[in-house]
C-alpha cells in the first residue's frame, strides 16, 4: 500500500517550494496529494517565483501553473502519514480556512510529521499548535512563530530544523534539507 502524504499550497505558492518537494516525495514513492481551498483534484494554482534582486526582501515573478492532485473536500487526515505545508503568499490566506487549521491540528494531535517551508509557518501560528516547539522560516514570519508560542531559531537558508514531529526550513535553499528530514519522520532511511 502507497504511503499517503497531504500537501497544503494555494494560489501564489512559491514555485520551487511546492514543485521540488512534490517531485522529490513522488520519486521516493509517496502518493503527494497536493491540496487547495475550494479547488479539485486538476485544477490548478498559480506559483510565484521568489529571489533577492538587491531590494530589501524578495522579489515575486509569475511562476508555472501547478495542478492538484486531489480534492480539497475530501481529505481525511487518517490516509496520510505526513503533511508538508507550502510556502509563499497561499500560506498567509488558506490560514483563514477553518479546514485548513483543522487538518493542521489533526496531524499534531496523531503526532504525524508535518513539513512547512518559508511561509508556511504561517498556517502553524495560526492553527496553534507552535507552543513549545522549535521552528525555522523565512525571517519575516519569525515574529509570527514566536507569538504563537514557538521558539524561531534562525539558520542558514539551506537548513532544516527538526523538533519531534515537525521540519522547517527558512525558504527553497532548503529544499533538500526538509525533504530529507521529513522523509527520515515518516520512516524513510537513506543509504548512498
Amino acid at each position: 500500500m502507497t504511503k499517503k502524504v497531504l500537501m497544503l499550497c494555494g494560489d501564489f505558492t512559491e514555485d520551487y517550494e511546492t514543485m521540488v518537494p512534490f517531485q522529490a516525495l513522488s520519486m521516493l514513492g509517496y502518493q503527494v496529494d497536493a491540496v487547495c481551498p475550494d479547488k479539485k483534484a486538476g485544477d490548478t494554482v498559480a506559483t510565484a517565483v521568489h529571489d533577492f534582486l538587491g531590494e530589501q526582501t524578495y522579489t515575486e515573478l509569475r511562476g508555472h501553473n501547478f495542478a492538484l492532485t486531489a480534492d480539497f473536500d475530501a481529505v481525511d487526515t487518517a490516509d496520510y502519514v505526513g503533511l508538508f505545508i507550502t510556502g509563499g503568499r497561499a500560506p498567509e490566506y488558506i490560514r483563514l480556512n477553518e479546514r485548513v487549521l483543522e487538518i493542521t491540528r489533526e496531524f499534531f494531535a496523531d503526532g504525524k510529521p508535518v513539513a512547512a517551508i518559508c511561509h508556511g509557518p504561517q498556517v502553524l501560528a495560526a492553527a496553534g499548535v507552535l507552543e513549545g516547539y522549535k521552528a525555522t522560516a523565512y525571517p519575516a514570519v519569525g515574529p509570527d512563530i514566536t507569538l504563537a508560542g514557538g521558539t524561531y531559531v534562525p539558520v542558514d537558508v539551506d537548513q532544516a530544523v527538526v523538533d519531534r514531529n515537525l521540519v522547517t526550513a527558512p525558504a527553497w535553499p532548503g529544499d533538500t534539507a526538509i525533504c530529507r528530514e521529513f522523509a527520515k519522520l515518516m520512516g524513510a532511511t537513506f543509504e548512498v
